[in-house]
């Protein structure tokens, strides 16, 4: 009967007591923790005292270890019985399976106990401080790491064949792509509650917005409970059941990353030192040693990872059915509450006719806004003036505008002096073409600017706008031609398509042909003198400025960039309102 009952339960204590005495050590450090606490160890005291009195226990290690020491008495306690029962009698056989099924389980829960101290010593090894680090680096670490280099580039290059363990392979696979998602999903969280944030926390109610209060009360009252009340019980909620959960999760990915990193490393000795047995039959202690706690450390990594993966699987499908669950609740939160105030607003009753012209006639009373604005600078910013250039500029100026283009371009309006670093001396009249709009360190105030020789920083107060037009006709760039022209410059078929019924005022600038061109194939278009052009894109196909894509007449191509010039237009004796297509009812 006792035999028997061993044995079945011989599974059920392994997995136990495998557990138990595997985090013993464990416990006793926690227990010393508890001690330095005298608060906590009154209490423990007080509640031994008033539990079990008859133990006369005054510390829970009394109790700690009286599970370690019972699972070792069981197979003396059945040897003992054994001793004292006839080998003839019945229960013999099953008393004798029953002793070594006591021993074969303290055999299991000491070969884990093994391999949990061996996981834990190297876990430890990558809390380690840098001093300790450097501590530990001596001729025999140096020896050993310029070894385990030495064979992964053998196994990179193919020169010997790298160990495989298809089983512990798909485990670690599955580790890292669960790993990386979780992080993933830590990061992202993390961002969209940023975000989040920063939407909510608009907040008109504390502006003097121009408009009627009755107009923008109810609006105003909606995003005061957005950003009083919904969001930082939200915020709340998504911090505590969310966030928290993924950086303790993520925390919990540490111990097992290092053991697999530590299982690489150790497959390299394990590889070298086998190499070395079969060539010449034996290796040193050490050798032995490392051996085994390879094949220690990946017996634990294939037994314990499958649980580890399936658990920490889990616990991520519960905190994303949590996220979800929040999202919800915000969103029928932010509805119920937007429900009620909506239907306040003044449009909310109004039909759609009636409320497209509410919309139009806002929009026509912010554009008159904006063109008075524009009538105001018209009346303070004066004309620019282009200065004249000496021959040696006009080369220079040239040069500025087949590498930069036209719009590049800016002439220096009073003499500069440089006094820091980089600061270029530039004389009135200069033409530069601009690079960059502040210097290394961010300061918006010195424009990085190129003089057709040195660059360097100006003050951007000392620049205009110049609308260079060049004395003599430039040279015309060539097209490749034949099947690399067709490569480069493909043929175009645009389709007239009819524009819609949107009329904006005409330019301030606009680009026309200082120069006659005559197209060579069909993907150019030939220009006439003061003939104005559209610039469909200011390069060509590789990027480059010499060739723009412009419209004329219809007809879409490619024309030399140095062939174009930007000129003032007629102003404008007022802005026309855009005219958009009215919904149909």
């Amino acid at each position: 009967m006792v035999g028997t009952l061993f044995q079945e339960l011989k599974a059920e204590m392994e997995n136990v007591y495998k557990i138990y005495c595997g985090d013993y050590d464990q416990a006793l450090l926690l227990l010393d923790i508890y001690n330095k606490e005298p608060r906590l160890q009154k209490e423990i005291i007080d509640t031994l005292t008033t539990t079990v009195p008859h133990t006369g226990a005054s510390d829970l290690s009394f109790f700690l270890v009286m599970p370690v020491q019972r699972i070792t008495k069981y197979p003396l306690l059945l040897q003992k019985i054994l001793e004292n029962t006839s080998d003839t009698d019945s229960a013999y056989g099953a008393l004798q399976a029953a002793t070594k099924a006591m021993i074969d389980v303290n055999t299991n829960i000491n070969e884990y106990k093994g391999q949990k101290e061996v996981a834990d010593k190297y876990k430890k090894a990558g809390y380690l401080t840098l001093r300790e680090r450097l501590a530990r680096i001596n001729t025999h670490s140096i020896a050993k790491k310029t070894a385990r280099l030495s064979r992964l580039f053998m196994h990179e290059t193919g020169i010997v064949t790298k160990t495989e363990d298809k089983e512990f392979d798909k485990l670690e696979e599955k580790f890292h792509l669960l790993a990386s998602a979780i992080i993933d999903l830590k990061e992202n969280v993390a961002c969209f509650l940023d975000n989040t944030e920063v939407f909510f926390s608009f907040q008109p109610h504390e502006d003097e917005l121009d408009a009627e209060t009755t107009a923008t009360q109810p609006y105003c009252s909606l995003a005061r409970k957005l950003h009083s009340t919904i969001f930082p019980v939200y915020k709340r909620r998504l911090e505590h059941l969310v966030y928290k959960p993924l950086c303790n999760l993520s925390e919990t990915l540490k111990g097992p990353h290092k053991l697999i990193k530590k299982r690489s490393d150790k497959l390299l000795d394990y590889e070298e030192y086998e190499e070395k047995r079969n060539e010449t039959g034996s290796v040193t202690y050490e050798e032995e040693a490392n051996m085994k706690a390879y094949l220690t450390i990946n017996s634990l990594l294939v037994s314990e990872l499958p649980t580890f993966n399936h658990v920490a699987l889990k616990w991520l499908t519960c905190i994303l059915c949590s996220f979800v669950t929040l999202q919800r609740d915000l969103a029928k939160q932010v509805l119920q509450e937007a429900e009620g105030e909506i239907a306040q607003l003044p449009h909310g009753h109004l039909s759609a006719t009636e409320f497209w012209k509410m919309v139009m006639n806002t929009l026509q009373q912010a554009e008159d806004q904006l063109y008075s604005l524009q009538k105001k600078f018209d009346t303070v910013l004066p004309n620019p003036v282009v200065q004249p250039l000496s021959s040696a500029e006009e080369k220079k100026a040239l040069l500025l505008l087949n590498r930069h283009g036209p719009d590049k371009l800016y002439q220096v309006t009073s003499d500069t002096s440089g006094c820091k670093e980089m600061d270029l001396t530039l004389q009135r009249g200069q033409i530069v073409a601009f690079l960059h709009g502040m210097d290394t360190k961010g300061n918006t105030n010195r424009w990085l600017v190129d003089t057709g020789g040195p660059r360097g920083y100006v003050s951007p107060g000392k620049l205009q706008r110049c609308h260079y037009i060049p004395n003599q006709k430039p040279r015309t760039p060539t097209l490749p031609q034949g099947d690399t022209a067709g490569k480069m410059h493909p043929a175009y078929n645009f389709y007239q398509t009819p524009n819609p019924p949107v009329h904006f005022s005409t330019p301030v600038l606009q680009v026309i042909a200082a120069y006659a061109f005559t197209a060579r194939s069909n993907q150019e278009v030939s220009l006439q003198a003061g003939q104005s052009v559209t610039v469909l894109e200011p390069h060509d196909k590789k990027g480059s400025k010499e060739w723009y894509l412009v419209e004329v007449n219809g007809q879409r191509g490619y024309v030399p960039s140095s062939y174009l010039m930007m000129v003032s237009a007629p102003q404008p004796p007022g802005w026309v309102s855009p005219v958009y297509p009215f919904p149909a009812q």
